[in-house]
C-alpha cells in the first residue's frame, strides 16, 4: 500500500483523471468506494482548503493513507464572490437547476458578471504533511444556458477564449482549461519533489 493515494470522493470520473495523469507515477488510487465504512463527511468549513482539508484528515484518519481531497466552486465577484463554497447547494442539495436560477435572478439587472471556478486539492501524506495547490478558469456569467454538456453551472459559465460555455465543450476541450485541470497540473508539478521528501 505503500505507493496509494485515496481519493476523498466517490466519483468515479475524478479517480479515472487522477489515473490518467499519474500513469507514469506507480500511484494506484483508490475511491471512498472502497471504504464503504467511512460514510459521510460533514464539510463545514470557511474556505475551499478548510472543506478539502476535513475531507482529507477525516480519510487519513480512518485508512492510515495518504488521501488527495478537492473543494470547488463558482465564485461570482459582483455578488461577494457567492456561492462560493456553497456552489453545490446553493438552492438545494445539488439541484443544478435551481442553483443556476437563483444565480441568474441574483445577478438580475448587474452589468458586471465576470466570475471564476476555482479548485482547491489537498493531498496529505502518510506522516500527516499536506500539500496545497490551486486552479482557477476564468469567465463571465450569461444571461440564458447555452449547451448540453457539462453539469452545475457549466451552461451559464462562458469562457472568452474559447468562444463558448464549458457546456458547449467537448470533455477534452474542458480538461484542458478548467479549474481542476489547472490544480492537477500543479500537483503533478509538485508531486515528485514532495512525496518523496
Amino acid at each position: 500500500m505503500l505507493n496509494t493515494i485515496v481519493i476523498a470522493t466517490n466519483n468515479e470520473n475524478k479517480a479515472i483523471e487522477f489515473r490518467n495523469m499519474f500513469a507514469s507515477k506507480n500511484i494506484n488510487f483508490k475511491t471512498l468506494k472502497d471504504f464503504p465504512e467511512i460514510g459521510a463527511i460533514k464539510e463545514d468549513g470557511n474556505s475551499f482548503e478548510e472543506n478539502a482539508t476535513i475531507k482529507a484528515q477525516a480519510v487519513h484518519r480512518m485508512t492510515n493513507l495518504p488521501v488527495l481531497a478537492d473543494d470547488s466552486g463558482l465564485q461570482v465577484h459582483v455578488i461577494n464572490d457567492e456561492p462560493g463554497i456553497y456552489s453545490a447547494r446553493y438552492a438545494g442539495d445539488h439541484d443544478d437547476s435551481a442553483n443556476n436560477k437563483k444565480l441568474l435572478n441574483k445577478l438580475s439587472g448587474k452589468k458586471n458578471r465576470s466570475a471564476n471556478f476555482k479548485t482547491c486539492l489537498v493531498l496529505i501524506k502518510h506522516d500527516g504533511k499536506k500539500l496545497v495547490v490551486n486552479g482557477e478558469l476564468n469567465g463571465t456569467i450569461l444571461e440564458e444556458s447555452r449547451g448540453d454538456n457539462g453539469f452545475g453551472y457549466d451552461p451559464l459559465f462562458y469562457v472568452p477564449s474559447m468562444e463558448k460555455t464549458l457546456a458547449q465543450m467537448n470533455r477534452t476541450e474542458k480538461n484542458k482549461i478548467s479549474h481542476r485541470g489547472n490544480a492537477m497540473k500543479k500537483l503533478f508539478n509538485e508531486f515528485d519533489n514532495w512525496w518523496l521528501n
